[in-house]
């Protein structure tokens, strides 16, 4: 993965999430405690849920999907993400909160 530099230093936010496959929808929500779920139609074989959830979080973030890579939890509903943006964990949040926290596809 390519990483963005600002000003000579390397820019990835690192987001905990847990997956939610064969929900019926693709959507981001916060939940009260401040947990990000993440809900996907794919069922979780073949990576079919993990591309799905990399192309939503791309999508929310406003970067490629390769600028999205799973660190952690390959196989596992809890993910570790790095995001290759010059957004802050705040600002995500009020990506979400904001209006983006919609359905895409």
């Amino acid at each position: 993965m390519k990483v963005k530099k600002l000003m000579g230093y390397r820019v990835a936010l690192i987001i905990d999430i847990k997956v939610f496959p064969q929900s019926g929808k693709h959507a981001l929500v916060i939940d009260k405690s401040g947990l990000l779920k993440v809900y996907v139609k794919a069922a979780p074989e073949d990576g079919k849920a993990n591309k799905e959830v990399i192309q939503l979080i791309a999508e929310i973030c406003d970067v490629s999907k390769k600028d999205v890579e799973i660190i952690y939890g390959l196989v596992s509903r809890k993910k570790r993400l790095a995001i290759q943006t010059l957004l802050s964990y705040e600002q995500l949040l009020m990506r979400i909160s904001g209006g983006v926290q919609k359905t895409i596809f």
